[in-house]
This record gives structure tokens, sequence and C-alpha cells, in this order.
């Protein structure tokens, strides 16, 4: 049955032609393409051919999607890569990962931190899909406070000196470039870095016993003497701002993809039991299954609304990380109530891969937890509303 979301408050009579040419494209290609591959990824745990899939979400416009053109970028807005996300995280969430990081936590660092001369090297071929990218910020002993990373970068003459470790990052065993934070030992600030593959010094790695996201790639990145010319440093980075602008960008791709995820998993339910009977009627004719149903679709509907409010502001310049933190924190919890709901509307089939409920339950998890938890994003809105930060305390 195709697939046919939730537009409870018309959205689509605001959404331009631009903006739902892209979603039915992307929705097609999904379709026709991608979704084969994902039940069999997910059992099997080996990660969906990116390399293979990368070029064609790049003829497709998914890739950097709010970056202008003048860089071989689709040159759109912030709309148009939230619905992008939205239709790939329907499908599964390692799908929106690999969008939201090379769009918001590769390419934009490149774009806003970067010269010209790196621009021009390295944003056509990752908005093409030509090559992949990988983010280097979180470490095995730092995740949510990645202002006290252990990894080092040392300045000798017109080199840069790295040494480190990072996990838990997407892609990381088969990305041909990584944007890498790392603390400069004479200065402390952060700084940014293009690393590419094969660099001395540089491995990469994948983390293959998890039971989230097994559709997508994951693992380590270390460094070890690894020396990158002067030319490799993003010259306009400089303190933990940096790498957190780079997160609220895919952090807002991810408040659109956990709304595709629980319109999944409410659509699954809903046409479950409207066809599986018990007791001589169909589910959805009882009361309390109706409750959790209208649950899903009144929380979803909201949502979406946040989103959209949000991706208009950023789009007008009005955007703020205290909007994007409420947007990112609402939704994940919603599309987290959406699959357990859903899954438990299914019953004992609630818990087969032939139903993408549980799939998705398990993969929320991770968004749940990653580039910033949800406690964080509660501290972000508290330090809004208070003008108190709760982040560090004195005992």
């Amino acid at each position: 049955m195709a697939f046919r979301g939730i537009d409870f408050f018309k959205l689509d009579d605001v959404f331009s032609k631009e903006e739902k040419l892209i979603r039915k494209s992307v929705r097609e290609f999904l379709t026709k393409e991608i979704e084969p591959l994902i039940k069999e990824a997910f059992h099997k745990e080996e990660p969906i051919p990116f390399k293979k899939i990368a070029p064609k979400m790049g003829e497709l416009g998914m890739l950097g999607a709010f970056l202008p053109e003048e860089y071989g970028c689709p040159g759109g807005n912030y709309v148009e890569f939230g619905l992008i996300c939205q239709e790939v995280e329907r499908v599964d969430s390692s799908l929106r990962s690999f969008v939201a990081v090379t769009s918001g936590l590769v390419m934009y660092p490149i774009w806003k931190f970067g010269n010209e001369e790196q621009r021009k090297k390295y944003l056509p071929k990752l908005a093409s899909g030509e090559i992949i990218g990988c983010f280097g910020l979180t470490e095995p002993n730092h995740g949510s406070d990645p202002g006290s990373m252990e990894t080092t970068a040392k300045k000798d003459g017109n080199e840069w000196v790295l040494n480190g470790a990072k996990t838990w990052i997407t892609e990381a065993d088969i990305a041909d470039v990584a944007v890498v934070f790392a603390k400069d030992v004479d200065s402390g600030r952060i700084r940014g870095f293009i690393v590419e593959r094969g660099t001395p010094g540089f491995s990469q790695s994948a983390i293959t016993q998890k039971g989230s996201m097994r559709a997508g790639g994951v693992g380590e990145l270390g460094f070890v003497n690894c020396r990158i010319p002067e030319k490799n440093l993003l010259p306009n980075s400089g303190g933990l701002k940096s790498p957190l602008m780079c997160l609220n960008q895919a952090r807002y791709g991810i408040s659109w993809g956990a709304l595709g995820a629980a319109m999944d998993c409410y659509e699954t339910a809903l046409n479950y039991t409207k066809e599986r009977t018990q007791f001589g009627e169909p589910l959805a004719a009882y009361q309390l299954v109706q409750e959790k149903l209208v649950k899903m679709f009144m929380e979803i509907s909201k949502g979406q609304l946040v989103s959209y409010r949000v991706g208009r502001l950023l789009d007008e310049g009005k955007g703020s990380p205290e909007l994007i933190s409420f947007a990112k924190k609402n939704n994940v919890r919603v599309a987290r109530m959406c699959a357990r709901t859903a899954r438990e509307l299914l019953g004992a089939n609630g818990i087969s891969l032939d139903y993408s409920p549980i799939r998705h339950m398990a993969n929320i998890e991770s968004v749940y937890t990653y580039e910033g938890t949800n406690d964080i994003h509660t501290l972000i809105l508290g330090r809004y509303i208070t003008g108190i930060q709760a982040f560090t305390r004195k005992i």
C-alpha cells in the first residue's frame, strides 16, 4: 500500500511547487530502489551500499539541499531539506543520518568555515555523491561535553599534527573525507580540519555490534601523529561554537526525519488495526485502539507545525539553537511514542521484522541520544527560559 502521510493542517497548501516536487521525487526513488534493501540490511546488519546510492541521491538534489548552487549544491531551502529528511527517515533512520550528516555536518562546515579553495574542491563532489564525508566530534570519553575533547592538534611548520580518537561516527569506515574537530594545544581553541582518507596516521574502522541503525554504517576514527597540511585547516573555525553550529543543522533535519519514522509507524498501525479482526470486529473498532491512534495522529500533526515553522524561520535568517532544540526534543519524543505504540497495537506481530515499527523503535533510541541527548536539549531550553545555565554545577 502506497504511503499517504498525514496532512491534517493542510501544510501542502503552503509548500511551494518545488518543495512538493522534491518530496515526490525522493519518495518515488525510495519506494523503487531503497525500501527493498532495508529489511535485508537490518536483518543481516550489513549497511546498505551508500557508495552506490550516494550518486543517485546527488542527482535528486538530496545532499546539501540548502547550500548555494555556485558550489554545485542544489540551492534549495531549509524546508526542502526537512522534507527530504522526513522522506528518508520514513524508510529508515540510517538514511536520514547519511543525508543530515553529509549536508549539515560535512558540507555545512566546509561552506561556513572553509575558504574558497576548500569549498570548490569538496562541495561539488559531496553534493553529487562522488565522495562521502563524515564528522568527527564525539569521543570515547566525551559525548555531551565536547568542550572537554582529548583529540589535539599541534602546529608544526606548515602542518598540523593530530592525535586522538573519535567514536560513533556515521559512515566512518567508508568516508573519503572527514571533518574533524580538535583542540589546539597552544591556544586551547577548538579548530576544524579536513582529513582525507589514506592520510598517514589516520585510521577508519567500523562498529558492527549494535542493535540500532543496523542498515547504516557507524565507526571510529583514529589519529596517531597524523600530519595534515595547513591548507586543510578550516580557517574560520574557532571555539566550541563552530561544531555546535554544525550540529544545529543536523538537529533540524532530525526534527523532520523523526516525524517520517512516526508517520510510518502510525500508518502501519492504522492499516493493521483496520484489517486485523478480533472478537468479530476490526481492532480499529475498539475504543482503546482508537485512543492510541488518535494520540499518534495528534502528536505527529503538532510536530509537523513545529518543524515547518522552524524551517521557515531558518530560511528567513531568524532561526535559533533554542528553536531547533525544541523541534528535535519534541519530535523525537513523538517518534519514540509512536514506535512503541504501533508495536503494541500490532501485538505479537509487532516484534516481527515483516513490519517496520520494531525497526523504527530500535533506531529512534539512537536518535533520542545522538546530536544532543533529550536531557541536553532540556537544559538548552531551560537556560533560554530562566537565563541560568545548568550544564555544570559546582558541588
